[in-house]
C-alpha cells in the first residue's frame, strides 16, 4: 500500500476529474428541467468550470511550486469536495453555476499538481507504470463518465452526480495527507498576478459577449461591451505578458510556428471535438425522450470506445513516425465523422448519430495521444514545462469558447428550423430542453403534427452545430500538416499513449501544468499518461 499509495492518491483525484465533466453534460437536460434554466445557464454549467480552469493553471502551477505542491493537490481536493457538495445542494442555477466555478479552481490545484507529484513519488521504471496507470484511469474514466452519469441521473437524481465526489475526495486526501511526498521548487518566480487578471477577464468577456449575443441579438450594447472588454483585456495580457521576466504565458513561444501551429489546433480541437455534445445530449433527452442512461451510451461509448481501440493499436504501430502526421490525419478523419453525424432529420434515431461519432473516435484515437507529443518536439527540452503550460490552457480555453461558439450556431439554427406560426420564445423553451413543456401547451389534435415540426428545427440546430464542428476540426489539422515541422526541439518525444489515455471527456487536459525543471526530469515514456483530451 505504502508504495503504490500515492498513485492511488493521485489517480482518485484524476478520476473525479474526468468523470465529472461527462457526467455533468449528460445531466444538462434534467439540472435545466429542475432548475427551470435557461439555455444560456446551462452553457455556464459547463463553462464556468472551464473558464476558471484555464484561468488559474499556470498560476496555481505556480503557487504549487513555491509553497508545496503536496499542501496544494490537498487543498485542491478541499476546495473540490466543498463545491461538489455545493452543487448538489443549489437550489438555483446561478448558485449551480458560481459552485461549478469553485470546483475548477479546486480542480486547478489537483490537475497543476498530479504530474509533478508522481514524479517526486516515483523513480525509473517505477515511474513509467504510474504514468501508464495514470493515463488508463483517465481512458477508463471517459468510458465509465457517461453511463455511470446517466445510471446516477436516472435512477437516483442529478445532485447524486456532485454528491458521489465527496466520500472519494474525504478518501484522496486521507491517503494524501499520509502517503505524498512534499515537493517544491525553489527557483519558482513571482505570480504573475496581473497576467491572470488579464487573462481571465478577456477569456470570461468573449464567452459572455458569445453567449449573450445569442440570446439577445450580436448588435445590442449587452453584447458589444463585453467584446470590447475582452479586446481591452486582451491587448492589457499580451503587453503585460510581453514585458515581464517570468510571465504567466511566455510569448516567445509563438515565434516557433510549429508550436502556434499546434497550440491553436489544439484550441480548435477541444472545441471540434467536444463542443457540440451538450446540445446532442439535450436532442437524445429533450427531443426522442432517450432516458440519461440511453442517451450517455449514444453520445459517449462510441467514441471512447474507437479512440481506446485506435489509440492501443497507434501506440503499436506509429513508434517513430512524426507526431505531426497522427495528429494531423487524426484530426482530419475527426472532422469526417463529425460531418457524417450531420444527417439528422426529424425522424431520426439517436442511433444515427454512431457511425459519425465511431469515425470521429478514430480520429481522436490518433490525435489525442500525440498532441503532447508533438509540441514537446517542436520546443527545446527545457521549455517543455512551459509548452505543456500553454497546451493546457489553449485546451481549456478551447473548450469553453467552443461551448459558446457552438451554443450560438445551435441556438440560431434551431429558431431558423421552426416554422413561421411558432409562438415566440419556442426555440429559447427548446434551447433549455424543455421541449416536452413546449408540446404539453399544444392541443392534443395537433401535437403530433408540432412534435415532428420541434424535431425537425432541432435537427437543423444540430447539423449545423455538428458542420461547424467539422470545419474547426478540419482547419486545425490543416494547420499541423502544413505548418509544423520534422525538426524536433530536443524535448524528448515518446510514442503515443497506450490504450486507456485515448479520449478523455471534455474538458480534460492533455498535459498537467508543471514548473520547467519537472518537465525536464521527465523519464522516458512518461508522456503516456498525460496525453489526454
Amino acid at each position: 500500500m505504502r508504495k503504490w499509495g500515492p498513485l492511488l492518491a493521485v489517480c482518485l483525484g484524476n478520476l473525479m476529474l474526468m468523470i465529472d465533466v461527462t457526467i455533468v453534460v449528460v445531466a444538462l437536460p434534467t439540472m435545466g428541467e429542475h432548475l427551470d434554466a435557461s439555455f444560456g445557464e446551462l452553457q455556464w454549467v459547463i463553462d464556468g468550470y472551464a473558464l476558471v480552469l484555464a484561468a488559474l493553471l499556470l498560476t496555481v502551477g505556480s503557487l504549487a511550486d513555491r509553497y508545496g505542491r503536496r499542501r496544494s493537490y490537498l487543498a485542491g481536493l478541499v476546495v473540490f469536495a466543498a463545491a461538489s457538495l455545493a452543487s448538489a445542494l443549489a437550489p438555483n442555477a446561478p448558485v449551480l453555476i458560481a459552485a461549478r466555478a469553485v470546483q475548477g479552481v479546486g480542480g486547478a490545484a489537483m490537475l497543476a499538481t498530479s504530474m509533478a507529484l508522481l514524479t517526486a513519488s516515483y523513480a525509473g521504471k517505477d515511474r513509467g507504470i504510474a504514468f501508464g496507470v495514470w493515463g488508463a484511469v483517465s481512458g477508463a474514466s471517459a468510458a465509465a463518465g457517461p453511463i455511470a452519469g446517466g445510471l446516477l441521473t436516472e435512477y437516483l437524481n442529478w445532485q447524486s452526480i456532485f454528491l458521489v465526489n465527496v466520500p472519494v475526495c474525504v478518501v484522496a486526501v486521507a491517503l494524501s495527507a499520509r502517503l505524498l511526498t512534499e515537493s517544491r521548487n525553489p527557483h519558482a518566480g513571482r505570480l504573475d498576478v496581473p497576467g491572470m487578471i488579464g487573462f481571465s477577464v478577456a477569456a470570461g468577456a468573449v464567452t459572455f459577449a458569445l453567449i449573450r449575443g445569442a440570446a439577445n441579438g450580436w448588435t445590442s450594447a449587452g453584447t458589444l461591451v463585453p467584446f470590447a472588454l475582452a479586446a481591452g483585456s486582451l491587448a492589457v495580457f499580451l503587453v503585460v505578458e510581453s514585458r515581464r521576466r517570468q510571465p504567466m504565458l511566455d510569448l516567445s513561444l509563438f515565434r516557433n510556428r510549429s508550436v502556434t501551429a499546434l497550440l491553436a489546433a489544439a484550441l480548435l480541437l477541444q472545441a471540434g471535438a467536444f463542443g457540440y455534445l451538450p446540445y446532442t445530449s439535450l436532442w437524445l433527452q429533450s427531443m426522442l425522450g432517450d432516458g440519461p442512461v440511453r442517451a450517455g451510451l449514444v453520445g459517449g461509448l462510441a467514441l471512447s470506445a474507437a479512440g481506446f481501440v485506435v489509440s492501443a493499436l497507434a501506440g503499436r504501430l506509429l513508434h517513430g513516425v512524426s507526431p505531426k502526421l497522427p495528429v494531423g490525419v487524426g484530426l482530419l478523419v475527426l472532422a469526417a465523422g463529425d460531418l457524417l453525424e450531420a444527417r439528422l432529420t426529424a425522424d431520426a434515431a439517436g442511433t444515427r448519430l454512431i457511425p459519425g461519432l465511431l469515425v470521429a473516435g478514430v480520429g481522436m484515437g490518433l490525435a489525442l495521444p500525440t498532441l503532447s507529443s508533438a509540441v514537446m518536439a517542436a520546443v527545446p527540452r527545457h521549455r517543455a514545462g512551459l509548452a505543456g503550460g500553454a497546451l493546457n490552457t489553449f485546451r481549456q480555453l478551447g473548450q469553453a469558447l467552443g461551448i459558446a461558439v457552438l451554443g450560438a450556431v445551435f441556438s440560431g439554427g434551431l429558431a431558423a428550423g421552426l416554422p413561421a406560426e411558432a409562438p415566440a420564445g419556442t426555440a429559447a423553451a427548446l434551447a433549455a430542453g424543455q421541449g416536452q413543456a413546449v408540446l404539453a401547451h399544444v392541443p392534443a389534435t395537433t401535437r403530433d403534427a408540432a412534435a415532428h415540426a420541434l424535431r425537425g428545427a432541432f435537427a437543423v440546430g444540430i447539423n449545423r452545430t455538428l458542420v461547424v464542428s467539422g470545419l474547426l476540426a478540419a482547419v486545425a489539422g490543416i494547420l499541423v500538416l502544413t505548418l509544423v515541422t520534422r525538426h524536433h526541439g530536443g524535448a524528448a518525444t515518446d510514442p503515443p499513449a497506450p490504450a486507456g489515455a485515448a479520449v478523455a471527456p471534455p474538458g480534460s487536459p492533455p498535459v498537467p501544468a508543471r514548473s520547467p525543471s519537472v518537465a525536464e526530469n521527465r523519464s522516458p515514456g512518461t508522456d503516456s499518461g498525460v496525453m489526454l483530451s
